[in-house]
This record gives structure tokens, sequence and C-alpha cells, in this order.
């Protein structure tokens, strides 16, 4: 009875902890079923494209479905159907080749435009250099407008979320909590991080990203892009959020045992906000980055005569 006890509270955890990591892939609402509509226009237009698609497939279900129902009930052989003794139409073989193509290119056509723009990271306000590691994220801050910054840091998960996440720690994963931008406490068990990017509202950022070791790959949803973080090769890529919150996402490409637990964070605050905030950051690494002042050199003590 105990040990039976005991494997339902191991099959919980597996579902719950399933749960979880399912929800830190998608970073899906409850029973949300759809695609998130995002914070950013790139992400909207995304999301009206992926929609479009969508009731586009389902006119042709309907189509293609319904034809198949009626001919199955209508025209069926305890009816008295007969069979048709033709082999070929031209009209509609003409039709059923012409329909899906004009299809095909009314969907590609606003598509292809999305990834020009999408590919367009030129005018940009700020430029953010992203690095992969195993299994971080670094962040350089190297330029807002025309001044240089040289801010740095290592993001990784968060300490609560690396102990609780060890076999036998003993910690319940749905205990681990925070606040969102709202003030509004969510569970963040391996969606967190000790370091968030920080971020403005309504500004155009270039991100350059690339790999240190092997390939990740860059993915926040609800920015509406994904990017290969790949060692040697510098990708770019372009956002502008209009929203101030918390945005989370994760590495998206298999990069060795902890692929699972390098989380991102965004953290989008207004331009004021965000300004005072690099300046801070700017000066503690030009602190850090400054030579000790050298020691002052021993005072000669004169010699007796």
């Amino acid at each position: 009875m105990k040990a039976a006890g005991s494997m339902q509270g191991k099959l919980g955890l597996g579902v719950a902890l399933t749960a979880v990591a399912g929800a830190a892939h998608a970073l899906a609402e409850p029973w949300q079923l759809n695609m998130t509509p995002g914070v950013t226009q790139t992400s909207r237009e995304v999301y009206d494209l992926h929609m479009w698609g969508l009731y586009v497939c389902i006119a042709i279900g309907v189509v293609v479905f319904g034809a198949m129902i009626v001919a199955m009930f209508k025209f069926r052989k305890s009816k008295g159907a007969v069979p048709a003794t033709w082999s070929h139409n031209t009209v509609a073989e003409t039709i059923w080749t012409i329909v899906p193509i004009l299809i095909l290119v009314a969907l590609a056509w606003p598509a292809t435009n999305i990834m020009i723009k999408m590919a367009y990271t030129e005018q940009s306000d700020m430029t953010v250099k992203i690095t992969g590691y195993q299994w971080k994220w670094g962040y350089d801050y190297l330029n807002v407008g025309e001044k240089p910054y040289h801010v740095h840091f290592i993001s990784r998960i968060d300490p609560r979320s690396d102990r609780t996440r060890e076999l036998r720690s003993g910690q319940d994963p749905w205990a681990v909590k925070d606040k969102d931008y709202q003030g509004v406490e969510r569970n963040t068990y391996l969606l967190d991080v000790d370091h968030p990017l920080v971020l403005p509202t309504d500004t155009k950022i270039r991100f350059v990203v690339t790999g240190d070791d092997v390939i990740h790959a860059w993915w926040v949803p609800q920015l509406g892009w994904k990017q290969d973080a790949i060692p040697g090769i510098i990708n770019d890529d372009w956002t502008n959020i209009h929203e101030p919150g918390i945005y989370r996402g994760q590495c998206a490409e298999l990069c060795g045992q902890d692929h699972g637990f390098m989380p991102i964070v965004v953290k989008a605050v207004p331009k004021a906000e965000f300004t005072k905030w690099l300046d801070e950051q700017e000066a503690l690494a030009t602190k850090a980055d400054a030579p000790a002042a050298p020691a002052a050199s021993p005072t000669a003590t004169p010699s007796a005569p």
C-alpha cells in the first residue's frame, strides 16, 4: 500500500512537471488553444496571418468533407446510385488546380511582406548583443543611439528553481512563484532568471545573436520571432515592444543536458525608467573596469649624519 501511494505521488509529480514544462515551452495560459498575439507589431502580424491560414483551412475542410458526406449518403448504392462512366473532366481538373494556386499565392504574398519587414534591422535606436552559452545567456548593451555602452551581464535560471529541480530536493515546484509586472503572483518554476534583460518600450531594438559553444535559439513568443545563436555566426533581428511587462521564453534548440533550464526573461519598461537603469549599470561597469590607483611610494627616511 505504501509503495502504491509512493508510486501515485511520483506519477502526480510527473504529471505536474509535465504540465509546467509544457507551459514553460509554449508559455500558454491555462486552457489556451491558440498562439499569442504578442506585444509587438511583428507578433500581431504573424498572429493575423496564422488566423487567416486557419480560416482558409477550415473553409477547405468544410467543402471537402461536406462533399464527401453528401456523396456517401446521397449517392450510396443502397439508394440505387449508379457510378458514372467518365474518368476525366477538364473543367473540374482546371478548377481544382487553379484555385489552390490562387489560395497559396494569396497567403504567400502577405507572408513574404512580413518576412521582409522582419529582416529589416536598419534604422534601429539601440543594439543588444545576445550570446548563448551552456546553459545561460549573455547580454551586452552596445549602444543607444550614438552613445556607446559597456554593460554586460550573464542571465541564468533563478536559484530557487535551480534548487527545486534537483532530484529529491523535496521542494514543491508549484510553490516557486514571483510577481509579474502588474503585481499578480504567478508560478515561475523554470521560467525565471537571476538577471532579466531590461528593454525600453516604443523603441526599435536590434539584436545581434551568436553562440559561444553549441547552437542555441533565443525565443520569446510574445515578441513574434525566434533566432538561432550559432558559434562563429552573427544573426540579427529586431523588436519594438509597445506594452510594458515581463515576457518569458526559453532556449528553443536542443543544446545539451540542461537545455530545458535556460529560460529567458525580458522586462520592458518605459524609456525614462530604462535610461535611468542603463546609466546606473554603465556607471557600475565603468567603476568596476577602472584601474586601481597605484600605491603611494614610501617616504624616504633621511639618513643620520
